[in-house]
């Protein structure tokens, strides 16, 4: 079961990554070559929800002993996915309005061309800024997993500890139970070693 989950994490990291990748372009295409990147997107977009969908149907599977690591990397992967569709609407109103001025036209306004540059400069900010706090939520939900995974060790140690006492009481129990068997065998054997007595003639 869990072996599935995690092909379901790599496919959804690779895809993020892509999608990630892609949305930093969008403000620096123009034209058809913008709109088939961002109708890519949303084709991808939709594949990482269904992805998440299947992990979530994964983790419902999973023994709730073991379900707790999995269900808090499933929040970790449910934000990296809202901060991916933040990050495409912004992308989106970027392209909008470019698409407006395109339509519009563009008569080489020095002021056009600063606010557009603008703009792209804003977009590249916001994609790094992301990029770091992704980055971040990663590495907070690995030392939770590690957290988590070091619980799990240590209450399984504590198991072993007791097992080992009930069996250490179990040798013990058995080894008297062996002494008071031969103390009793030597005593029935000394009995019936003993010479019978006679009885006296009158």
């Amino acid at each position: 079961m869990s072996s599935d989950f995690e092909s379901y994490e790599q496919d959804f990291a690779v895809l993020t990554a892509d999608i990630t990748g892609r949305i930093g372009r969008v403000p620096k295409l123009l034209g058809d070559e913008k709109k088939q990147m961002v109708a890519n997107i949303e084709k991808q977009l939709e594949e990482a929800r269904e992805l998440l969908e299947q992990m979530e149907l994964e983790v419902r599977e999973i023994p709730p002993q073991s379900r707790g690591m999995y269900s808090s990397r499933m929040r970790s992967y449910k934000q990296e996915m809202g901060k991916l569709e933040a990050d495409f609407k912004r992308s989106r109103i970027a392209y909008s309005d470019e698409v407006r001025n395109e339509l519009l036209g563009d008569d080489g306004n020095s002021s056009e061309n600063q606010l557009i540059k603008l703009r792209e400069e804003r977009a590249h900010l916001l994609d790094n800024t992301e990029r770091l706090e992704r980055s971040s939520r990663r590495l907070e939900a690995g030392y939770q997993i590690a957290v988590e995974t070091e619980q799990i060790g240590q209450e399984m140690l504590e198991n072993l500890s007791h097992d080992r006492e009930k069996i250490q009481r179990a040798r013990e129990r058995l080894r008297e139970t062996d002494a008071n068997l031969g103390k009793s065998s030597r005593i029935l054997t000394g009995m019936l070693r003993r010479p019978s007595l006679e009885p006296c003639d009158v």
